[in-house]
């Protein structure tokens, strides 16, 4: 049965195959993130298992799927989520028992964090772009795939991160990594995933309104009373 769906695909012309598992891990995808909005921590392991079957897609000809060219970035950075998506699921699991029902209370990063984080996250890029360059050496790909690759990779990490410690710009390095992905996917013809980027997108923004509204109702109250633990 697995091996059926591993193999399952919609053989789009005679070059060019989708395979549905590339379809339902994206769903799974999705939600994850409609769980993440609503602050549910099923988000997590709702999303470990479209990383693994994600994983499997972006891979491409490097594990034999007739799509094409292996975007290692995309491929890496389900690795990434399924380990952080542990981390994730704990810490929420742990809030939700501390604070009596509530997983994640939004807020944003103090100053210090983004200092610390933004040139990191600078850094992983061009240390990933190289990295990148070097394993997929033998596929016939222009230079800015790798670059792009390499934000998708580590921008994908840090909005994961972001999300499990509760800080509102995670929304934002989502859009950020929107942005990259999209134009990347279609060119190299991972349309399903394409497709639902763009869904993620529109879905994104207003994941990050919800989240602002929730996090100025919450500071507030942080403020006015010290006493209060803060959560993550």
């Amino acid at each position: 049965m697995l091996t059926s769906f591993y193999d399952a695909k919609w053989q789009v012309t005679s070059d060019q195959a989708i395979y549905y598992r590339e379809i339902v891990g994206n769903a799974f995808g999705l939600g994850s993130a409609l769980f993440g909005l609503r602050r549910n921590a099923l988000a997590w392991p709702v999303g470990i298992v479209g990383n693994v079957l994600l994983f499997t897609v972006f891979m491409g000809q490097a594990v034999g799927n007739d799509q094409g060219t292996p975007l290692y970035g995309q491929a890496s950075r389900q690795v990434f989520f399924l380990i952080t998506s542990i981390y994730g699921w704990w810490q929420w699991r742990r809030n939700r028992r501390r604070t009596h029902g509530t997983a994640v209370e939004p807020r944003w990063a103090t100053h210090r964090q983004r200092l610390l984080y933004g040139p990191l996250a600078l850094a992983a890029v061009a240390v990933c772009y190289f990295v990148f360059r070097a394993i997929g050496a033998g596929f016939p790909v222009p230079w800015w795939y790798y670059l792009a690759d390499s934000w998708i990779f580590v921008g994908s990490m840090l909005a994961t991160y972001a999300m499990a410690r509760g800080w509102v710009e995670f929304w934002l390095c989502w859009i950020a990594v929107d942005l990259v992905g999209v134009p990347e996917l279609l060119h190299f013809r991972y349309y399903p995933s394409a497709i639902l980027y763009a869904v993620y997108a529109a879905f994104v923004i207003w994941g990050f309104i919800v989240w602002l509204g929730i996090s100025r109702t919450i500071t507030p109250q942080r403020l006015a009373d010290p006493a209060i633990e803060t959560v993550a």
